[in-house]
């Protein structure tokens, strides 16, 4: 299927390293210490009552109204969906270009707020540890359907297909239908499904904004969690050269320009359609932990050595084409009803400008 790897392909973009010995920035926030650094933990650390706050919180959320004015956002229905549309909104601009790492970051840190101020969540954003579940996701504390876990596989659909990339083929999951089980068995969805093809778009397709309820759908595939999001793969993206590299193994593998998926593409293809929209993804609940997972993986990284503090690569746009524009420190990053913009610069360190976070 040509749409399935041409939706998942990365054209790279031009090289552009900035040595954080070389920058004269001014940042308004100040370094974290212990006393005030949050720790986000994985999934499998948490108590059950942790994640049990932690699935009350996102369900909190889907009873809040939603910012975002009905009228033009037909399908955004709660405070949950204003995420998704926001997504939706910037898909074009944050994937496959030099903002999917920092805008990501404070997207999920905006979530993480939002929880917390809008749901009383007193906890922090946990993730999702690809490897320690790839090999049976049915049997990890994330999607064993328990009352404590993100629910789990759907139910079962015998006309879910392969999915055909080039020369990998990507067998069905197990699941395919409609989740039934666990904290998010009853949850409906509202925007979406979009094309997979996007390589021809340059404004956001049909179905846009539109309101279209349905059930909550996973397939989980361990075929692909095995071969895209296992321990390999991951020491493979810590010993990144630089950020160019960096990337490369997050959107492909094996590691070059032709490989299919990479870790990031790999967990959104090992959950089924829901996690595998580009645009509305985050209506599974397991993205957030997912980009989480991405999120401490570029911090490790960032802290290996000080030229990787502020490396950036890329473009602005989709695909980098070569007429985008340079994403650099002082880019602007948009978030629509969720926060103020923030410059690409203030996202760099989840030691300082107000993140205070680190991961276990």
């Amino acid at each position: 299927m040509v749409a399935f790897y041409q939706s998942w392909l990365v054209v790279l973009g031009l090289l552009a390293v900035v040595d954080s010995s070389l920058i004269d920035i001014s940042l308004d926030g100040q370094l974290c210490g212990d006393y005030n650094t949050a720790i986000r933990k994985e999934w499998g650390e948490l108590k059950r009552a942790e994640r049990i706050d932690y699935t009350d919180a996102v369900l909190c959320m889907q009873r809040q109204p939603q910012h975002l004015p009905r009228e033009e956002y037909p399908g955004v229905r709660n405070r949950f969906d204003d995420f998704v549309a926001t997504h939706i909104n910037y898909t074009l601009s944050v994937h496959y270009s030099g903002l999917f790492l920092p805008w990501h970051r404070h997207f999920l840190w905006l979530w993480e707020t939002a929880l917390r101020d809008e749901c009383g969540y007193s906890g922090y954003l946990p993730y999702w540890d690809w490897p320690l579940w790839s090999e049976n996701l049915k049997a990890s504390p994330l999607f064993d359907c328990s009352d404590s876990s993100l629910s789990g596989d759907g139910e079962p659909n015998p006309g879910e297909q392969s999915i055909h990339g080039g020369t990998v083929t990507l067998p069905p999951g197990t699941g395919g239908g409609c989740v039934r089980c666990g904290p998010f068995k009853d949850m409906e969805i509202h925007l979406g499904p979009f094309d997979r093809n996007i390589v021809s778009f340059n404004e956001i397709p049909a179905p846009g904004f539109d309101y279209n309820p349905r059930c909550f759908n996973r397939s989980l595939n361990n075929f692909v969690s095995m071969n895209y999001d296992n321990e390999t793969i991951v020491d493979r993206l810590l010993a990144a050269t630089d950020i160019a590299d960096f990337q490369t193994v997050m959107d492909h593998w094996p590691a070059r320009p032709d490989g299919v998926l990479g870790a990031h593409g790999g967990g959104h293809f090992s959950l089924g359609a829901t996690l595998q929209d580009l645009f509305s993804s985050p209506q599974d609940p397991a993205f957030m932990l997912h980009h989480a997972m991405i999120d401490r993986l570029w911090s490790i990284w960032q802290g290996q050595e000080e030229s990787h503090r502020y490396a950036l690569n890329g473009t602005s746009t989709i695909l980098n084409p070569p007429n985008g524009t340079i994403v650099t420190l002082d880019t602007v990053m948009e978030f629509g009803v969720l926060g103020r913009p923030r410059s690409v610069g203030e996202t760099m360190d989840p030691g300082r400008d107000g993140y205070c976070y680190s991961y276990t």
